[in-house]
């Protein structure tokens, strides 16, 4: 069955979503393919049809959470309630991915130690 366009990229998103929680929550080492298309709601064997490998995908989550930190930043008020929030403070997996994560990126590939060093640069 084939899947369209848009449906690929809601899926690759979901995954990337996924991921980003999990890697947060457990760092990058202790999660697995497999329990990131878990929690995505996806097949395993689909991954590769949307990353070329773990490091690639943990490259790309890299630059979305960068992505969704940047929308962030526009709006300082949001920022400042968001962080402070109960929310915030009592899930870490919605944290900030610099805090969580920066540590864990020097065993990483090049492009994942690539992208933590850009982000850092435009902090």
């Amino acid at each position: 069955m084939r899947v369209s366009r848009k449906q690929v990229e809601e899926n690759k998103q979901t995954i990337l979503t996924a991921a980003g929680r999990l890697f947060r929550e457990r760092g990058f080492d202790a999660v697995t393919v497999t329990d990131i298309m878990k929690s995505a709601g996806l097949t395993h064997g689909g991954f590769y049809g949307y990353f070329k490998s773990k490091d690639d995908l943990i490259a790309q989550t890299l630059a979305e959470l960068k992505i969704e930190n940047d929308a962030a930043k526009n709006d300082v008020v949001a920022q400042i309630e968001r962080y402070l929030s109960p929310e915030h403070r009592d899930n870490f997996a919605s944290g900030c991915p610099l805090a969580a994560l920066a540590a864990e990126t020097i065993r990483q590939s090049e492009p994942a130690r690539d992208e933590m060093s850009a982000r850092l640069q435009r902090q």
